[in-house]
């Protein structure tokens, strides 16, 4: 018998591999939702450009006023208001041992000063107060002027009465004990000012303000203490 014969029409070869498929085709979706919105691409066109417009509108601006600002200041060259203590006459300044009251005395003679060749200056308020140790005794309201191109005034103020010093500490006690023994005092004179600057039909309005520390010789029936008052210059702050 031939060996066909055991065949029986069976394949007992090796495994024929399924017929290969046609790869399945992949649509990645859109991020936008699948279309593209004409509308919101014209609107952030034009809101980035608004924004740019706006901002190149305030760089022109500030370029402006920083050339008007340049200008101003070659033609008028402003300078500060200048202001001195010329003499100041201290004939009681004495603080009680119980609660701290101070009996004070004091005048002050004083200059103001306009610089400027082209600014005047009005001052509309001059409030003056006198302080010792931080602690304010004393106010003058004193009258308000007008102060032309380089020109002066000169201002006297008085300073009379009583005041409870409350929060004079031990230090400060021994401070003014210390004064009394030299005779000379640290008086301090702040002004606090309501001004406005004349420039041509404009008049621009400050609250500027001075500070002066005094070194007040003690003065007795007319005379004063050896070496006598140093005229001094006082700080401006605008």
């Amino acid at each position: 018998m031939s060996d066909q014969a055991h065949l029986n029409g069976a394949y007992y070869g090796p495994s024929i591999p399924p017929p290969a498929r046609k790869p399945r085709s992949y649509h990645r979706p859109s991020r936008g939702g699948g279309s593209c919105n004409p509308f919101s691409w014209c609107f952030s066109c034009i809101c980035g450009c608004v924004f740019n417009l706006i901002f190149q509108i305030l760089i022109t601006i500030l370029v402006i006023l920083g050339i008007v600002v340049l200008v101003f200041w070659l033609v008028f060259r402003p300078n500060a208001p200048k202001f001195h203590v010329n003499e100041a006459v201290l004939t009681q300044f004495t603080l009680s041992n119980d609660n701290n009251t101070l009996y004070y005395d004091l005048a002050v003679n004083m200059t103001f000063r306009n610089p400027n060749r082209r600014i005047g200056i009005y001052y509309d308020r001059i409030e003056a107060n006198a302080e010792y140790h931080d602690q304010r005794f004393a106010t003058q309201n004193l009258d308000t002027f007008y102060l032309g191109h380089k020109k002066e005034k000169d201002v006297g103020a008085v300073f009379r009465g009583e005041r409870v010093l409350a929060n004079l500490d031990g230090r400060d006690r021994s401070d003014y004990n210390s004064e009394r023994t030299g005779g000379v005092y640290n008086v301090d004179l702040k002004l606090r000012l309501r001004m406005r600057l004349k420039v041509w039909w404009a008049k621009p309005k400050f609250k500027p303000h001075f500070e002066c520390d005094l070194r007040v010789p003690m003065s007795s029936g007319g005379a004063v203490s050896s070496g006598g008052f140093q005229r001094t210059k006082c700080d401006f702050d605008w």
